[in-house]
């Protein structure tokens, strides 16, 4: 399967541009952006039992709520759905095989940083939509996060740190969670963040769809780590999950 090109991304993301603006009182709330929508998928993808089309489409154009078509209304097919379909058929050939895909991250404004905290802010800033979009499909479709705590930690760790901690909840009934949060640094550039959210889907995908006959790995130890930090929060719920209504600037 042919991944989208940067054209037909820059046209995928003008046409959700186009969904939230173009009706007037009644446009989509919370239409996601590329990034979000691109989280959003390897969330969908990741969840145990395979998530119908119609039950997960709704929430691209609206995040808040997505409500399907009314019965007997037989709406045209949006022009963006050939593309989004076409990457969700990337993305899971990607985890199915558990091979490397490009994650569609994008650098924040402000990317000639004059310091190692403002370059910090950047890359959370450039890949929280992607992150947000995950956790609106851990949210809305949750037999993911049903699975042992223990072998979601590392994984979940690698993704929910980029949240502020305000987003997030406490870790009084998630022990694994909050050590690992404890023990994770943020990527130290754009670059790392990305490989992180590849490495974090694929670990995913070990605990919620096993490869027939493959011993579950465990999870490397994580290799940036900071004894001292303190938690950052437990899995995010609704609110978090509505920073995904974000639109790239």
């Amino acid at each position: 399967m042919r991944d989208l090109s940067d054209t037909e991304i820059g046209e995928l993301q003008e046409m959700f541009d186009e969904a939230a603006t173009g009706h007037g009182a009644s446009a989509p709330r919370g239409t996601l952006d590329v990034s979000a929508l691109d989280g959003f998928l390897c969330g969908v993808l990741l969840q145990p039992q395979r998530v119908p089309e119609a039950a997960w489409l709704p929430f691209v154009l609206d995040a808040q709520g997505g409500k399907p078509p009314a019965a007997g209304k037989a709406a045209p097919q949006p022009p963006w759905l050939p593309l989004v379909r076409r990457r969700q058929a990337v993305l899971e050939e990607a985890i199915t095989r558990r091979q490397w895909f490009d994650p569609w991250v994008f650098e924040a404004p402000g990317a000639a940083a004059p310091d190692e905290e403002a370059e910090a802010l950047v890359v959370r800033d450039s890949v929280l939509p992607w992150v947000a979009g995950f956790a609106l499909a851990a949210e809305r479709f949750p037999a993911l996060m049903r699975h042992d705590a223990q072998a979601l930690a590392e994984p979940l760790a690698l993704l929910y740190l980029h949240f502020d901690a305000e987003d997030l909840e406490g870790l009084d009934e998630e022990p694994a969670l909050a050590a690992a949060l404890a023990a994770t640094e943020p990527p130290a550039d754009l670059a790392q963040a990305a490989e992180d959210l590849v490495r974090a889907v694929l670990l995913l995908a070990d605990v919620s769809r096993p490869l027939p006959g493959v011993t579950q790995r465990q999870p490397a130890p994580t290799a940036r780590t900071a004894p001292g930090r303190g938690p950052r929060g437990r899995r995010p719920r609704s609110r978090s999950a509505r920073r995904a209504r974000a639109r790239r600037a």
